[in-house]
């Protein structure tokens, strides 16, 4: 395992720059909006934190950095204090994953499907979407956190916003129970599964891995599949699902992408027993369990299919 505290104060610093943990401009990971003609005024904003957009980034550094953990290099690294060149925003940038990015972008529209066909007013602005700053959080550095969503939720206070659509686990835990204890900013914050209303008849078994925020924390882990089984599709659980969920191995792997891969795989054995397709709610969780060989459907690939406008996504999402 690499130093935690070299990996902290880089990532730290990463958000200090630019207001993400992998230091690349809010520019080069938010595009999926362009050309898709979406609402600039709404009762709800949709913020989607960035987790999604920096999932190829995630993957891309965590590859790396697995190259070097348990290596003489990566001993050098843990003891030399030095932040390792390779975890740079240069190089991740270009490490990235072409098919890692059209992904992403594709969750994100098909949430913007859904929440179209449910009769949502939203907006989305770019300018007003921003990273929530959880990973600094989450690994123990809270005066960075404070900091970054201070600057996050004063945009958004100056901007008037009041309602937030989120799409994850991770930013929707920070908004709506961080955030009012560290920045006083209290927006109603949703879930777009919570407002979705669709209709079908899915007529099949899926097994839903509960993310950690949502089954132990903000105990949402219903609420899918509430709304899956008015659609048809059913849930095969496990016996750690909803609150008693077990770990999909996030998130280790900025500091430890081995532990991360034992954990991952130790929670994929425990889904696949189900012998059913495996759907997730959480793009750090998606990228866990597929790196420890998951063939995993995002929760909004599956409800698009009963959107209107969903044909696309569908032929994606088979």
């Amino acid at each position: 395992m690499f130093d935690p505290k070299i990996i902290i104060d880089l990532l730290a610093e990463n958000v200090r720059r630019t207001g993400n943990p992998f230091g690349l401009s809010t520019g080069s990971i938010n595009g999926w909006w362009k050309g898709a003609d979406l609402p600039r005024q709404g009762a709800n904003l949709l913020f989607t934190g960035m987790m999604y957009q920096m999932v190829p980034a995630i993957n891309a550094a965590t590859g790396l950095l697995g190259k070097y953990e348990d290596t003489p290099a990566g001993d050098r690294i843990r003891f030399g204090r030095r932040v390792p060149r390779f975890l740079s925003a240069a190089v991740l940038k270009m490490a990235t994953a072409k098919e890692d990015r059209s992904a992403a972008a594709g969750v994100l529209m098909d949430i913007t499907r859904i929440l179209q066909a449910s009769g949502v007013d939203f907006a989305y602005r770019p300018e007003l979407d921003g990273y929530s700053g959880i990973l600094l959080y989450d690994l123990g550095d809270r005066e960075n956190f404070i900091a970054h969503a201070r600057r996050v939720a004063g945009r958004l206070q100056e901007a008037g916003v009041e309602r937030l659509i989120t799409v994850d686990p991770h930013t929707t835990w920070a908004l709506r129970e961080l955030y009012p204890r560290y920045t006083g900013y209290r927006p109603e914050v949703r879930t777009y599964f919570e407002l979705a209303r669709l209709q079908g008849n899915g007529d099949r078994e899926v097994t839903l891995h509960d993310p950690c925020f949502y089954g132990r924390y903000l105990e949402l882990s219903q609420v899918p599949r509430t709304l899956l089984a008015g659609l048809g599709v059913r849930c095969a659980d496990v016996n750690s699902a909803g609150p008693f969920t077990s770990c999909c191995g996030g998130p280790a792997e900025s500091v430890s992408p081995a532990l991360a891969l034992t954990v991952g795989r130790r929670r994929l054995a425990e889904l696949q027993a189900t012998g059913r397709p495996l759907v997730t709610m959480c793009p750090i969780c998606h990228a866990n369990l597929r790196r420890a060989g998951a063939d995993v459907m995002d929760l909004s690939a599956l409800l698009v299919r009963f959107t209107r406008s969903g044909e696309n996504s569908q032929k994606r999402a088979e």
